[in-house]
């Protein structure tokens, strides 16, 4: 009778303690549409507006605007769409009035800080260091780097009105880039080692937009070299 009981106590610290963990475990990052479908199939088209995200609490989110015609990043529930204006100049604005063809997002609320090795510089070693330091974190995730930016080179999608899409190459006609250098910014990030070609590149585990400190320059990552940044990965 007594291991009986022993046996029932048991069973009902394991489900206390794996009630606890499943709380204390962030939300699924949410995909809505692919980047393959808007590269390869021409989908341009919204598959999601962004104001019909209700829980806005720690979201953070990114994607391309509908028909290539900007880029779109939520960071901790503020949503900005970054549009060209010119070769240097582009515009950004604070809005949900937004759409996306393709879209990754979720909602982070508490983060831990992972200091990075000096090592640490370009995208490439992001990646590694974050596939690293990340084994124990359910995946796919957002994370964040903040900081100073020694350079680095972003881009906003201009497909001119009336394009039609069937390729990678036709799908960035338009692409502006824009070079930024020795300045303060913050990455928003999603890392997935299976989800190439649906949020992240055929190439890449990543997909990143910068955000400089003042909010004049927003856009897709490409390049990157970091002077001093620290990353945040999902508290759990």
């Amino acid at each position: 009778m007594k291991a009986l009981v022993l046996g029932f106590l048991a069973i009902g610290l394991m489900s206390c303690h794996s009630a606890t963990k499943e709380a204390n475990t962030y939300p699924d990052v949410n995909i809505v549409g692919a980047m393959k479908n808007v590269m390869w199939n021409g989908e341009l088209g919204s598959s999601i507006n962004l104001d019909t995200i209700s829980d806005k609490k720690g979201l953070y989110g990114l994607g391309p605007a509908s028909y290539l015609k900007g880029e779109l990043l939520i960071n901790n529930g503020t949503s900005y769409v970054s549009k060209v204006t010119s070769d240097s100049t582009m515009t950004v604005e604070k809005t949900y009035e937004a759409s996306a063809p393709f879209l990754v997002y979720g909602n982070v609320t508490e983060w831990n800080e992972i200091e990075l090795t000096p090592e640490v510089k370009t995208i490439q070693d992001i990646e590694q260091f974050i596939d690293d330091h990340s084994t124990e974190l359910k995946r796919p995730f957002a994370f964040q780097l903040t900081g100073q930016v020694a350079s680095a080179m972003i881009h906003v999608q201009n497909l001119p009105e009336g394009t039609k899409v069937s390729s990678p190459n036709e799908a960035h006609q338009g692409q502006t880039n824009y070079r930024i250098t020795n300045e303060a910014a913050e990455i928003i990030g999603f890392f997935s080692t299976e989800h190439k070609g649906i949020f992240t590149h055929h190439d890449s585990f990543l997909h990143m937009h910068l955000i400089t400190k003042d909010q004049s320059k927003m856009g897709h990552l490409d390049e990157l070299v970091i002077q001093e940044m620290k990353l945040y990965l999902p508290s759990f």
